[in-house]
C-alpha cells in the first residue's frame, strides 16, 4: 500500500500543480490531505475546487476551521502571545477568503473530520485534540506518545508546522511524521513538501516549482495579506505581517 499525504497547501496553486504532477508520476494507491487548504494564498477557489474534483479526502486544518467557525480564531488569538497586528491581519485574510469561497465550498470544508484513521496509520492536522497546536520540536518521546498514543496506530502523520519531520519513538506511535508544507514551507527550503508512505517506510518528497509564477499570482490576486505571503515564500520562513 502506497499512500501520498500532502498538507498545508495554503492556496498556492503553482506549488499544488507541481506536487499533483509528481504524485501522478509516483502512482500511489491512496492520496489524502492534511488540511490548511485555501487560506493565505493566491488561489483559494481553485485549490478547493481541484481537491473536490480529485475526490481526495483528508482532515481539517486550523485555517480551514477559522474559515467555517470564525470564533475558533478568536479563541486561539485570545490565548496567544502573538502581537495584535498579527491576528488582525489573519482575520482580514480569513474574511476575504471566506467571502470569495462562498457557501458551498465552506460547507465542504465544514464537513472535514479532525482525524482520519487507516489500518496502519492515523492522520491529524496538528494533534488529535486540536488543529491549532502542535507539540514543540524539542518535545520528549514520552510527551509525544502521550499526545498521539490515543490514536492507537503505529504511524501518526501530521502537518501544521510547515517543517517536515520523521521521528522514531519507543512506544506508540512508533513513527511520527510531519509532511511539511506544499504551499508555504518554513524550513528554509523553497520546494514544496509532501509525504510518500510505502507500508511503514516514509519518504519526504521535495518538489521544485516556479516560485516566480506564484509571486505574480499573489501580486494580482487582490487578496489582503498577499505581500505578507510573498515575503514568506521568498524566505521559506515565517514572518510577521
Amino acid at each position: 500500500m502506497r499512500t501520498a499525504i500532502l498538507s498545508d497547501i495554503h492556496g498556492n496553486l503553482t506549488a499544488f500543480e507541481a506536487v499533483l504532477a509528481d504524485i501522478r508520476r509516483q502512482s500511489p494507491d491512496l492520496v489524502l490531505h492534511g488540511g490548511d487548504l485555501a487560506d493565505g494564498g493566491s488561489s483559494p477557489i481553485e485549490i478547493v475546487d481541484r481537491l473536490r474534483e480529485l475526490g481526495w479526502e483528508g482532515v481539517m486544518g486550523n485555517t480551514d476551521e477559522m474559515l467555517v467557525w470564525p470564533e475558533s480564531l478568536d479563541d486561539f488569538a485570545s490565548q496567544s502571545q502573538g502581537p495584535p497586528a498579527l491576528w488582525e491581519a489573519v482575520k482580514q485574510i480569513a474574511a476575504a477568503t471566506r467571502s470569495i469561497l462562498g457557501d458551498e465550498r465552506l460547507a465542504w470544508l465544514r464537513g472535514l473530520p479532525h482525524v482520519r484513521s487507516e489500518e496502519t496509520f492515523a492522520l491529524v492536522h496538528a494533534t488529535p485534540e486540536s488543529c491549532w497546536r502542535a507539540p514543540a520540536a524539542e518535545a520528549s518521546d514520552a510527551e509525544l506518545e502521550a499526545i498521539y498514543g490515543s490514536l492507537r496506530r503505529p504511524v501518526v502523520i501530521f502537518g501544521h508546522t510547515h517543517r517536515p519531520l520523521i521521528r522514531h519513538l519507543a512506544g506508540q506511535p512508533g513513527l511520527l511524521i510531519n509532511t511539511g508544507s506544499v504551499g508555504l514551507p518554513y524550513d528554509g527550503d523553497p520546494r514544496a513538501s509532501y509525504l510518500l508512505l510505502e507500508g511503514s517506510h516514509p519518504l519526504i518528497r521535495r518538489v521544485e516549482y516556479d516560485l516566480g509564477q506564484e509571486l505574480k499570482r499573489l501580486a494580482t490576486c487582490g487578496l489582503p495579506g498577499a505581500a505578507w505571503t510573498a515575503s514568506m515564500l521568498r524566505t521559506s520562513s515565517p514572518q510577521l505581517p
